[in-house]
Protein backbone atom coordinates (compact mmCIF):
# COMPACT_ATOMS: atom_id res chain seq x y z
CA UNK A 1 0.00 0.00 0.00
CA UNK A 2 2.87 2.45 0.59
CA UNK A 3 4.73 1.72 -2.59
CA UNK A 4 1.23 1.83 -4.23
CA UNK A 5 1.17 5.68 -2.51
CA UNK A 6 4.61 6.47 -2.79
CA UNK A 7 3.93 5.73 -6.53
CA UNK A 8 0.92 7.89 -6.67
CA UNK A 9 2.83 10.77 -5.33
CA UNK A 10 5.63 10.26 -7.77
CA UNK A 11 3.29 10.62 -11.00
CA UNK A 12 2.70 14.36 -11.53
CA UNK A 13 -0.67 13.87 -13.30
CA UNK A 14 -1.53 11.95 -10.84
CA UNK A 15 -0.18 14.23 -8.15
CA UNK A 16 -2.74 16.50 -9.10
CA UNK A 17 -5.75 14.83 -9.51
CA UNK A 18 -5.08 13.46 -5.93
CA UNK A 19 -4.59 17.38 -5.08
CA UNK A 20 -7.61 18.50 -6.70
CA UNK A 21 -10.36 15.70 -5.33
CA UNK A 22 -8.98 16.17 -2.01
CA UNK A 23 -9.67 20.10 -2.25
CA UNK A 24 -12.83 19.32 -3.82
CA UNK A 25 -14.22 17.20 -0.96
CA UNK A 26 -12.97 19.41 1.59
CA UNK A 27 -14.04 22.50 0.22
CA UNK A 28 -18.09 20.50 -0.52
CA UNK A 29 -18.25 18.97 2.75
CA UNK A 30 -17.49 22.48 4.23
CA UNK A 31 -20.68 24.18 2.42
CA UNK A 32 -22.80 20.77 2.68
CA UNK A 33 -22.89 21.39 6.24
CA UNK A 34 -25.08 24.07 6.08
CA UNK A 35 -27.04 23.04 3.50
CA UNK A 36 -28.14 19.65 5.42
CA UNK A 37 -28.79 21.65 8.76
CA UNK A 38 -30.82 23.97 7.16
CA UNK A 39 -32.60 21.08 5.54
CA UNK A 40 -32.31 21.87 2.08
CA UNK A 41 -29.94 18.52 0.78
CA UNK A 42 -31.74 18.23 -2.67
CA UNK A 43 -30.63 21.91 -2.72
CA UNK A 44 -27.46 20.51 -4.01
CA UNK A 45 -28.87 18.18 -5.49
CA UNK A 46 -31.28 20.51 -7.82
CA UNK A 47 -28.16 23.23 -8.59
CA UNK A 48 -26.18 20.39 -9.35
CA UNK A 49 -28.25 19.44 -12.21
CA UNK A 50 -29.55 23.29 -13.32
CA UNK A 51 -25.81 23.81 -14.02
CA UNK A 52 -25.76 21.44 -16.71
CA UNK A 53 -27.59 23.42 -19.47
CA UNK A 54 -25.42 26.87 -18.31
CA UNK A 55 -22.28 24.46 -19.09
CA UNK A 56 -23.65 23.74 -22.32
CA UNK A 57 -24.62 27.47 -23.01
CA UNK A 58 -21.42 28.72 -22.20
CA UNK A 59 -19.60 26.14 -24.39
CA UNK A 60 -22.28 27.17 -27.12
CA UNK A 61 -21.43 30.85 -27.17
CA UNK A 62 -17.53 30.44 -26.36
CA UNK A 63 -16.67 27.50 -28.32
CA UNK A 64 -14.04 26.67 -25.56
CA UNK A 65 -14.24 24.45 -22.69
CA UNK A 66 -12.57 26.77 -19.90
CA UNK A 67 -13.82 26.36 -16.36
CA UNK A 68 -14.21 30.16 -16.03
CA UNK A 69 -16.93 30.84 -18.86
CA UNK A 70 -18.30 27.71 -17.29
CA UNK A 71 -18.73 28.92 -13.46
CA UNK A 72 -20.53 32.09 -15.40
CA UNK A 73 -22.85 30.21 -17.26
CA UNK A 74 -23.77 27.82 -14.21
CA UNK A 75 -24.20 30.26 -12.12
CA UNK A 76 -26.11 32.18 -14.01
CA UNK A 77 -28.46 28.88 -14.16
CA UNK A 78 -28.17 28.06 -11.26
CA UNK A 79 -29.64 31.25 -10.15
CA UNK A 80 -31.98 31.14 -12.17
CA UNK A 81 -33.10 27.51 -10.84
CA UNK A 82 -32.98 29.25 -7.42
CA UNK A 83 -35.32 31.92 -8.58
CA UNK A 84 -37.78 29.30 -10.29
CA UNK A 85 -38.00 27.29 -6.55
CA UNK A 86 -38.63 30.36 -5.19
CA UNK A 87 -41.50 31.35 -7.37
CA UNK A 88 -42.97 28.07 -7.05
CA UNK A 89 -43.06 27.86 -3.76
CA UNK A 90 -44.35 31.08 -2.56
CA UNK A 91 -47.17 31.51 -6.20
CA UNK A 92 -48.63 28.25 -6.27
CA UNK A 93 -49.82 25.50 -3.50
CA UNK A 94 -46.15 23.68 -4.49
CA UNK A 95 -43.86 22.26 -1.65
CA UNK A 96 -40.55 23.20 -2.06
CA UNK A 97 -39.46 19.72 -2.00
CA UNK A 98 -41.76 19.04 -5.35
CA UNK A 99 -40.79 22.21 -6.76
CA UNK A 100 -36.79 21.13 -6.53
CA UNK A 101 -38.05 17.86 -8.11
CA UNK A 102 -39.78 19.82 -11.01
CA UNK A 103 -36.91 21.94 -11.16
CA UNK A 104 -34.09 19.58 -11.10
CA UNK A 105 -35.99 17.79 -13.75
CA UNK A 106 -36.16 20.60 -16.67
CA UNK A 107 -33.02 22.27 -16.19
CA UNK A 108 -31.39 18.25 -16.77
CA UNK A 109 -33.62 17.62 -19.36
CA UNK A 110 -32.68 20.99 -20.96
CA UNK A 111 -29.47 19.64 -20.56
CA UNK A 112 -29.05 17.13 -22.56
CA UNK A 113 -30.84 18.30 -25.27
CA UNK A 114 -28.01 20.85 -25.82
CA UNK A 115 -25.47 18.04 -24.78
CA UNK A 116 -27.06 16.66 -27.89
CA UNK A 117 -27.58 19.22 -30.13
CA UNK A 118 -23.71 20.14 -29.22
CA UNK A 119 -23.33 16.69 -30.29
CA UNK A 120 -24.46 17.02 -33.70
CA UNK A 121 -22.76 20.98 -34.65
CA UNK A 122 -20.88 21.60 -36.50
CA UNK A 123 -17.72 21.26 -33.72
CA UNK A 124 -18.61 17.63 -34.36
CA UNK A 125 -18.13 16.99 -30.80
CA UNK A 126 -18.75 17.59 -26.80
CA UNK A 127 -15.60 18.50 -26.42
CA UNK A 128 -15.64 16.18 -23.30
CA UNK A 129 -18.93 17.83 -22.14
CA UNK A 130 -20.47 14.46 -22.02
CA UNK A 131 -18.00 13.55 -19.27
CA UNK A 132 -19.51 16.08 -17.14
CA UNK A 133 -22.41 13.70 -16.36
CA UNK A 134 -20.73 11.36 -14.58
CA UNK A 135 -17.23 12.74 -14.50
CA UNK A 136 -13.89 12.10 -15.65
CA UNK A 137 -10.90 13.21 -13.21
CA UNK A 138 -8.23 11.62 -15.49
CA UNK A 139 -8.98 14.38 -18.46
CA UNK A 140 -8.16 17.20 -16.13
CA UNK A 141 -4.95 19.36 -16.87
CA UNK A 142 -2.63 21.04 -15.06
CA UNK A 143 -4.55 24.38 -14.96
CA UNK A 144 -8.09 22.82 -13.98
CA UNK A 145 -6.64 21.59 -11.10
CA UNK A 146 -4.84 25.26 -10.18
CA UNK A 147 -8.33 26.39 -10.72
CA UNK A 148 -10.08 24.01 -8.46
CA UNK A 149 -7.22 24.71 -5.58
CA UNK A 150 -7.87 28.28 -5.90
CA UNK A 151 -11.59 28.52 -5.65
CA UNK A 152 -11.65 25.77 -3.03
CA UNK A 153 -9.65 27.84 -0.84
CA UNK A 154 -11.91 30.76 -1.48
CA UNK A 155 -15.18 28.99 -0.25
CA UNK A 156 -13.43 27.74 2.50
CA UNK A 157 -12.34 31.08 3.48
CA UNK A 158 -15.34 32.55 2.58
CA UNK A 159 -17.68 30.06 5.14
CA UNK A 160 -15.03 30.87 7.63
CA UNK A 161 -15.42 34.11 7.24
CA UNK A 162 -19.02 34.21 7.17
CA UNK A 163 -19.75 31.14 9.53
CA UNK A 164 -21.94 33.65 12.36
CA UNK A 165 -24.09 34.64 10.04
CA UNK A 166 -24.20 31.12 8.23
CA UNK A 167 -24.31 29.88 11.77
CA UNK A 168 -27.34 31.60 12.11
CA UNK A 169 -29.42 31.15 8.72
CA UNK A 170 -29.04 27.36 9.34
CA UNK A 171 -30.50 27.70 13.43
CA UNK A 172 -32.82 30.30 13.61
CA UNK A 173 -33.04 32.91 10.46
CA UNK A 174 -35.91 34.81 12.02
CA UNK A 175 -34.01 35.83 14.68
CA UNK A 176 -31.23 36.83 12.22
CA UNK A 177 -33.85 38.60 10.30
CA UNK A 178 -34.34 40.29 13.68
CA UNK A 179 -30.78 41.07 14.35
CA UNK A 180 -30.60 42.97 11.27
CA UNK A 181 -29.15 40.30 9.00
CA UNK A 182 -30.00 40.10 5.23
CA UNK A 183 -31.14 37.00 5.40
CA UNK A 184 -32.47 36.82 2.04
CA UNK A 185 -29.34 38.05 0.62
CA UNK A 186 -26.83 35.30 2.71
CA UNK A 187 -29.65 32.60 1.58
CA UNK A 188 -29.08 33.53 -2.25
CA UNK A 189 -25.10 34.12 -1.15
CA UNK A 190 -25.20 30.60 -0.02
CA UNK A 191 -26.91 28.76 -3.10
CA UNK A 192 -24.34 30.67 -5.08
CA UNK A 193 -21.34 29.20 -3.00
CA UNK A 194 -22.89 25.77 -3.22
CA UNK A 195 -23.60 26.68 -7.52
CA UNK A 196 -19.74 27.57 -7.57
CA UNK A 197 -18.77 24.49 -5.81
CA UNK A 198 -20.68 22.48 -8.55
CA UNK A 199 -19.34 23.79 -10.97
CA UNK A 200 -15.93 23.35 -10.13
CA UNK A 201 -16.60 19.50 -8.88
CA UNK A 202 -18.56 18.64 -12.32
CA UNK A 203 -16.00 17.89 -14.17
CA UNK A 204 -14.11 15.26 -11.60
CA UNK A 205 -17.27 13.89 -9.90
CA UNK A 206 -20.19 14.86 -12.61
CA UNK A 207 -23.59 16.50 -12.37
CA UNK A 208 -25.49 13.17 -11.23
CA UNK A 209 -22.95 12.54 -8.09
CA UNK A 210 -22.43 15.86 -7.31
CA UNK A 211 -24.90 16.36 -4.64
CA UNK A 212 -23.61 13.19 -2.92
CA UNK A 213 -19.91 14.42 -2.32
CA UNK A 214 -22.01 17.70 -1.01
CA UNK A 215 -24.02 16.00 1.65
CA UNK A 216 -22.90 12.54 2.68
CA UNK A 217 -19.49 13.78 4.74
CA UNK A 218 -21.78 16.36 6.26
CA UNK A 219 -24.11 13.16 7.26
CA UNK A 220 -21.08 11.46 8.69
CA UNK A 221 -20.00 14.36 10.68
CA UNK A 222 -23.12 14.85 12.45
CA UNK A 223 -22.77 11.26 13.84
CA UNK A 224 -19.52 12.95 15.67
CA UNK A 225 -20.62 15.90 17.04
CA UNK A 226 -23.30 18.23 18.32
CA UNK A 227 -21.38 21.55 17.75
CA UNK A 228 -21.35 23.12 14.65
CA UNK A 229 -17.44 24.06 14.55
CA UNK A 230 -16.55 20.72 15.07
CA UNK A 231 -19.02 19.42 12.61
CA UNK A 232 -18.04 21.74 9.67
CA UNK A 233 -14.45 20.74 10.27
CA UNK A 234 -15.06 17.10 10.50
CA UNK A 235 -17.13 17.15 7.33
CA UNK A 236 -14.35 19.09 5.21
CA UNK A 237 -11.83 16.33 6.62
CA UNK A 238 -14.24 13.37 5.86
CA UNK A 239 -14.99 15.12 2.12
CA UNK A 240 -11.06 15.57 1.26
CA UNK A 241 -10.31 11.52 2.75
CA UNK A 242 -13.25 10.92 0.06
CA UNK A 243 -11.39 12.78 -2.75
CA UNK A 244 -8.16 11.12 -1.82
CA UNK A 245 -9.67 7.55 -1.37
CA UNK A 246 -11.32 8.05 -4.88
CA UNK A 247 -7.98 9.00 -6.79
CA UNK A 248 -6.01 6.53 -4.57
CA UNK A 249 -8.59 3.48 -5.57
CA UNK A 250 -9.22 4.54 -9.05
CA UNK A 251 -5.32 3.77 -9.81
CA UNK A 252 -5.37 0.35 -8.44
CA UNK A 253 -7.13 -0.68 -11.63
CA UNK A 254 -7.72 0.53 -15.22
CA UNK A 255 -10.60 2.09 -16.11
CA UNK A 256 -12.02 2.93 -12.33
CA UNK A 257 -14.04 6.51 -12.21
CA UNK A 258 -12.20 8.67 -9.36
CA UNK A 259 -15.58 10.18 -9.08
CA UNK A 260 -17.78 7.55 -8.22
CA UNK A 261 -15.40 6.29 -6.18
CA UNK A 262 -15.13 8.98 -3.93
CA UNK A 263 -18.55 9.08 -3.82
CA UNK A 264 -18.39 5.12 -2.12
CA UNK A 265 -15.52 6.54 -0.61
CA UNK A 266 -18.07 9.32 1.51
CA UNK A 267 -20.75 6.65 1.63
CA UNK A 268 -18.06 3.59 3.67
CA UNK A 269 -17.55 6.86 6.10
CA UNK A 270 -21.37 7.46 6.38
CA UNK A 271 -21.74 4.24 6.85
CA UNK A 272 -19.11 3.32 9.61
CA UNK A 273 -20.24 6.97 11.24
CA UNK A 274 -23.87 5.18 11.51
CA UNK A 275 -22.46 2.27 13.34
CA UNK A 276 -19.73 3.14 15.01
CA UNK A 277 -20.05 7.25 15.90
CA UNK A 278 -19.63 7.32 20.12
CA UNK A 279 -23.55 9.28 21.12
CA UNK A 280 -25.25 8.20 17.78
CA UNK A 281 -23.43 5.36 16.35
CA UNK A 282 -26.05 2.01 16.45
CA UNK A 283 -23.65 0.05 17.56
CA UNK A 284 -22.86 2.29 20.22
CA UNK A 285 -26.46 2.75 21.63
CA UNK A 286 -27.01 -1.23 21.30
CA UNK A 287 -24.07 -1.52 23.67
CA UNK A 288 -25.03 1.19 26.42
CA UNK A 289 -28.57 -0.54 26.22
CA UNK A 290 -27.02 -4.10 26.87
CA UNK A 291 -24.47 -2.43 29.35
CA UNK A 292 -27.38 -0.78 31.23
CA UNK A 293 -29.98 -3.74 30.54
CA UNK A 294 -26.87 -5.55 32.77
CA UNK A 295 -26.81 -3.33 35.28
CA UNK A 296 -30.08 -3.64 36.12
CA UNK A 297 -30.10 -7.04 36.13
CA UNK A 298 -27.31 -7.40 38.58
CA UNK A 299 -28.73 -4.31 40.82
CA UNK A 300 -32.21 -6.10 40.64
CA UNK A 301 -29.87 -9.73 42.04
CA UNK A 302 -28.04 -7.61 44.79
CA UNK A 303 -31.43 -6.27 45.94
CA UNK A 304 -33.32 -9.15 46.11
CA UNK A 305 -30.08 -11.12 47.56
CA UNK A 306 -29.96 -8.28 50.19
CA UNK A 307 -33.67 -8.77 50.99
CA UNK A 308 -33.14 -12.03 51.27
CA UNK A 309 -30.32 -11.94 53.53
CA UNK A 310 -31.91 -9.45 55.51
CA UNK A 311 -34.95 -11.93 55.95
CA UNK A 312 -32.97 -14.93 57.03
CA UNK A 313 -31.49 -13.13 59.98
CA UNK A 314 -34.62 -11.83 61.26
CA UNK A 315 -35.59 -15.40 61.83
Amino acid sequence: MLDSLLHLWLDPNARWILLGCSLLGLSSGVLGSFAYLRKQSLMGDALSHAALPGVCIAFMITGSKSILFFLIGAAAAGLLATLSIGWITRYSKIKQDSALGIVLSVFFGVGIVLLTQIQHSSSGNQSGLDKFLFGQAASMVHSDVVTMAIISFVLVGVCTLFFKEFKLLSFDPGYARGLGFPVPILDHFMMFLIVVAVVVGIQAVGVVLMAALLITPAVAARYWTEKLGWMVILSGVFGAFSGFAGTYLSTLGSNLPTGPLSVLAATGLFGFSLLFAPKRGLFMKWFRRTSMKQQVLKDSQSQSYMKAKGVSQVE
